[in-house]
Formats: C-alpha cells, structure tokens, sequence
C-alpha cells in the first residue's frame, strides 16, 4: 500500500514536471537549429541533409496538436521525456526482480533511475528544446524495456518490440547504431545470446529493424548519400595533436550535461555493472562498452560533440542504482538546479555574459524581436536572403509569413524546394563571418543599417543587411538557392 502512495506521488510529479516544461518550451525563442529542423517538418521526406528524419516527424505531430508555433515544435520534447522515464523506471524494476531483488528494492531503483536521468541537464534543457537526441533518447529507451521484458517474461515476442525501437532509434539519429551493435555482439559472442540465436525471435526482430531503416538507407542512395557522407565524414578531421584537448573536452563535456554528482553515479554505477554476472547486466555492460569506445578513440584524435555519448544516459542511469548511495536524491536535485539556472538565464538574463560565454544568449537571444527589425526596416516588396542555415531558418520562422525568404547554400538542393528568381533582395548575414558576400551568388548594390539581436540589452549578435543582386549567368546561384517555406 505505502509503495503504491509513493507511486501515485511520484506520478503527480511527473506530470507536474511536464507541464512546466512545456510552459518552459511555449515562451523560449527557437533555437536555429530548431527552426532549421521545422523547415524540415514542412518538407516531409525519409531524410534530410544531416540526419534521419525522426526529428521532423515529431516537430510535425506537435504542430499538427498545437500549431506552427514554439510549443507546437516543441510538443513532443516533454511528451516523450515523460513516456521514457516511465519506461525506464520499469525497466530498473524488472532488472532488480531479474536479479532476485525485493519489492522495496526494485521500487528504490525505479525512483532512483527516473530521478537521475530527469536531473541531467542534458535531459533538463534538451528535452524542453527539439533536437533529433531527442526521438533517439525516447526510443533507446523503449529497447532497454524491451529487452527487460524479454529476459523477465522469456517471451521471444519481446524481440520484435526491440527491433522495431532499434529501427527506429536508427531513424532518430545514427548514433543509435552504437548501442544496437552492442546488442548484437552480446548476441554472437556470449553463451546467452547465441541460445537466442536458435530461434526465429532475433531474426525477425532484426528484419522489422531492416524495414524501418530501410526508407532512410533509399534516401541516402538517391541523394547521393549525402547524409551518411556528412555524418561519417566527421571521422576524417583527426588531429592526434590535440588527443588532450579533445579527450578533456570529452569528459568536460559528460560532467557539465550530467551534472557533476550524477556523473559519479554514472562512473561508480559502470564500475559497478561490469562485476555483475547475471545475464541482463552483460548486455548492459555490452551496449555501454561499444559506444564508448568509439567515442574515446574518437576523441584522440577529433572532437566528439558533447551530446554524442547523451545516447547512452538511460543505461547510465540503470547502472547508477547499483550503488547503495543515498544521496541520489541529492544529486538529482543538484541537476535539476543546474538547469533551472540555464533556464533563468535564458528568460532573464541575472548574469550578463557575453555571448561567447553564455549559449542560451548565442542561440535564443532576441530572435523574436530581431524578427521584428528585421520586418519593419527591410522594405516589403523584395526578398530576405540568407546564404547561412540558421539564419535562414530563423527568418522563415519569425518573419511574417507574407515575406520570401531564399536560402543561398548547397544543403538546400535535396528538399525538393522551388528555385529563386534572378533579381534583386537584401542579403541578411552574421558579423561573425567575418568575410563578405560571395560574388559568385551576389553583387552588393548597397548596405543598409546594421540590425542588432539582443536579451535584455546584451548584445547577441549584429547582422549587416545589404541590397544585393542575385547572379544567376554562373550557374552556380542557379544550382543553389531556394524558397524556403515560412509556413504550411
């Protein structure tokens, strides 16, 4: 009775936390890569230039629910980090059960790993923004509680529920492919992999992955896989000159998105799972292991993004109820901290950081007003014009939706966008590209005043806007600029 109060509890929470969430994603400007990610919502398609499309799915469910708005984008963000930590927390029961635990224990582990990874700020912050971690961190999720029901139940039908999360995973982001490989090694080299070998379950959960992956592996072959290029194309900047930096730069990373006493649970909690000997936790340790190895050799030579090894953080916090520490409650609250200062930061600005210093000022400062300036002091009857993405993105974004805006760069030839017009515009760029207007896509005619985006009188950036006119005899612009959709 006490355990099912302390649920009941638990579960309020929970749907308290996800309101505010949501509250938190209705008012925050859009970050670029967000505005970038709903162009892609408007454009459906089995892929994009950087990643599967998963990402765009979910922008698209969340607008179709609420509209072509920040919540809407942002719907499914606080949706799923809900679904997950429920099915996480039953994942951590049934692995205690697995492992001959009691009620009081399994019920301990539940609350322990729902805490934790809701403490992370890269859960905290980045389940309130849409990114495509975002799917990916929903489905591995559903696979770790697949692959728990299988060993509770013994019922091979679990394989195909872990198929259809692995594919889908893939479609998220492909990093998803680190832990799947090491399922899939625990399958081959292991005494209780290889008894499940026997049967048809494995097989037919690996085929329903197949068919998943299958219409983002079509994309890529018919765009010249151009999607696969990019992301795999990160393994050629090797640099072993720099092993220290980027391998500091990797554990700086991990502490700062974990937060640092949650990070002590993750490493105590790995040390901990890999002494285990029940078949369940060498899985585990089997999926934590092939990641991060290719994650530490990455970073000897080439700097590993900081959300990168963020696939692995609902492992990490099964692992972390291993040890008896009872300060987990502590360390989840210390995260949740940390982000509620990231999120007071972004709103009000109580530090007033540069914006190399601050990244909630670099990447949601000021757009909507910027938006705004950009509408009143460009005239009309011409269009916007950006040759960077993000810049792009935010224009179709927070522009009035009776505005064109042309996107000038080569990402933008696989969207299936119409072509721009020759004549002329205003060209919207960055100060911080620090060179001037291709003249191979532009011929400057003239420069207005420069337009400043800034929070709370903290300048973010400053864009200079010149009246150009586009150059079409080349052939080049002719191959790479497009009108971007602003709405449906």
């Amino acid at each position: 009775m006490r355990s099912r109060i302390w649920r009941h509890k638990w579960a309020v929470a929970l749907i308290c936390l996800t309101l505010f969430r949501l509250v938190i994603a209705a008012f925050l400007p859009l970050t670029p890569d967000e505005s970038y990610y709903r162009l892609w919502a408007l454009l459906p398609a089995a892929g994009y230039f950087d990643h599967p499309p998963m990402v765009a799915l979910f922008i698209r469910a969340g607008m179709m629910l609420l509209g072509d708005n920040a919540c809407g984008v942002r719907f499914m963000g606080p949706v799923s980090a809900a679904a997950g930590t429920v099915l996480l927390a039953r994942s951590a029961e049934g692995w205690v059960y697995f492992r001959g635990g009691s009620p009081q224990q399994a019920c301990r582990a539940a609350l322990c790993a729902a805490c934790l990874l809701n403490g992370t700020v890269a859960l905290g912050v980045g389940t309130i923004l849409m990114t495509p971690d975002t799917p990916l961190l929903f489905f591995i999720t559903v696979l770790i509680w697949s692959v728990t029901r299988l060993f509770a139940t013994g019922q091979g039908r679990w394989w195909l529920v872990a198929g259809l999360s692995a594919g889908l995973s893939f479609d998220s982001k492909y990093t998803a492919v680190l832990p799947v490989a090491g399922l899939v090694i625990w399958l081959f080299v292991t005494q209780s992999g290889r008894q499940w070998l026997r049967s048809v379950w494995p097989w037919a959960g690996g085929l329903f992955a197949a068919v998943l992956i299958s219409p983002v592996v079509w994309w890529n072959m018919t765009h010249h896989w151009v999607s696969f290029i990019r992301q795999g194309g990160r393994t050629g900047d090797w640099q072993p000159a720099k092993m220290l930096t980027y391998s500091g730069e990797l554990a700086g990373g991990q502490v700062g998105l974990a937060s640092p006493l949650i990070f002590l649970f993750f490493a105590y909690g790995a040390w901990l799972l890999i002494r285990q000997k029940d078949a369940l936790s060498r899985l585990w340790v089997f999926m934590l292991a092939v990641p991060l190895c290719v994650f530490v050799q990455h970073a000897l030579g080439a700097r590993v993004q900081a959300n990168w090894p963020v696939v692995l953080y609902p492992l990490f916090c099964l692992a972390s109820t291993l040890p008896v520490w009872r300060w987990w409650k502590a360390a989840a609250a210390t995260g949740g901290a940390l982000t509620l200062c990231i999120l007071l930061q972004a709103f009000f600005s109580p530090f007033r950081l540069s914006p190399h210093a601050d990244v909630t000022l670099r990447q949601m400062g000021g757009w909507r007003e910027w938006g705004q300036h950009v509408a009143k002091n460009v005239p009309a009857d011409a269009p916007l014009i950006a040759d960077d993405y993000s810049v792009a993105a935010e224009l179709a974004f927070y522009l009035p939706r009776s505005r064109v805006v042309i996107g000038v760069d080569p990402r933008w030839s696989v969207f299936g966008l119409p072509q721009a017009q020759c004549g002329e515009g205003y060209l919207v760029r960055s100060h911080r590209r620090h060179d001037q207007p291709d003249p191979a896509y532009f011929s400057v005619l003239s420069s207005l005043p420069d337009i400043i985006r800034s929070r709370r009188g903290v300048i973010a950036d400053t864009y200079s806007v010149y009246k150009v006119k586009l150059n079409c005899e080349g052939g080049a612009l002719a191959r790479d600029s497009f009108v971007l959709p602003v709405s449906e």
